[in-house]
């Protein structure tokens, strides 16, 4: 085999808990993640050098080892020198359609995707499991993206346990593109005004993401309820994000006044997202809100929650 081709989905958090600190230096979460399908396309070439090259058609994302499909790839072959010695270099042509620095774990599909990709092409035989070890020495989200579907998270993001997946609800999406939010600035701002909430018995943090995965959204979600899901939707970081990001707020604000199910920001944002019962209410609801903000560097996505990760590009 010498190329091979994926899509490799975006995703939300349904649920983020910051629940303590973690002696590596990140924090103590439980999530519930979830894919949608706003997806973008890589294919992997084996291009005949010794060389890692990547391509892609959107000016923002990188195109050096910053790239963290780039950094799976030369993973990969830290991890087997001699296949990878035998088969060369690859070019990793991303055709991007999730947003750059989003909140929505674009970078990381496109990682988790590069790892799934090389694993065909040298026929590594490697099972998810042995790829999402793989995945965490890259970064939290990946192992996820990789599986997908819907998932409580603990650690920092990169233990994973399957639930019922949830396929039947849409989503809009919504980001401006002038707009972006570091992720470490939210983390350590919210440490800064919350640490002295966390919890630092490791019993205690047991004991909280028991209460997660025991908890009502993980029941909602068994149920496939989006009205209940939706009133159960958590994220922590807005406590910091929503105040210093005034347009984010007024995002959340307007879809839930315009009548969605449930809408909150995804990671540490920009992104909002905003949970709908049909493509006919998140398309309308879409163009409401669209008109009620008018701001040109606001771009809006309608699609469907998935249960997949990434997939051979048939």
């Amino acid at each position: 085999m010498r190329s091979f081709s994926l899509i490799a989905p975006a995703k939300i958090n349904l649920y983020l808990e910051i629940i303590g600190d973690r002696p590596d230096g990140y924090h103590e979460l439980v999530m519930i993640m979830q894919t949608v399908n706003l997806c973008d396309r890589l294919d992997l070439h084996a291009n005949g050098t010794d060389r890692l090259r990547l391509h892609c058609q959107n000016p923002e994302v990188p195109l050096d080892e910053t790239n963290l499909a780039y950094k799976a790839a030369k993973l990969m072959q830290q991890e087997f020198p001699q296949i990878a010695a035998n088969f060369g270099g690859l070019d990793i042509t991303i055709d991007k359609s999730i947003p750059v620095a989003a909140g929505l774990a674009g970078g990381s599909s496109n990682a988790a995707a590069v790892l799934v990709g090389i694993n065909q092409i040298w026929s590594l035989g490697l099972t998810v499991p042995e790829l999402q070890i793989l995945a965490a020495k890259l970064g939290s989200d990946i192992p996820f993206s990789i599986s997908g579907g819907t998932a409580i998270a603990t650690g920092r993001g990169e233990q994973l346990d399957s639930i019922h997946d949830l396929d039947n609800l849409w989503v809009i999406l919504a980001k401006h593109r002038n707009l972006g939010v570091s992720t470490p600035w939210a983390y350590n701002t919210y440490k800064q005004k919350f640490a002295h909430e966390y919890l630092s018995d490791p019993h205690d943090v047991k004991k909280a993401v028991s209460k997660v995965h025991s908890g009502p959204l993980v029941k909602a979600i068994s149920h496939k309820n989006g009205v209940e899901i939706a009133k159960l939707l958590h994220n922590d970081l807005e406590k910091v994000v929503l105040p210093a990001y005034p347009q984010v707020a007024q995002l959340r604000s307007e879809f839930k006044e315009a009548g969605v199910l449930g809408a909150m920001m995804s990671g540490s944002g920009p992104t909002v997202f905003a949970l709908c019962e049909s493509e006919n209410q998140a398309t309308k609801i879409k163009e409401k809100v669209q008109a009620k903000i008018a701001d040109p560097e606001l771009d809006f996505w309608v699609t469907k929650l998935c249960s997949h990760g990434i997939l051979a590009n048939q």
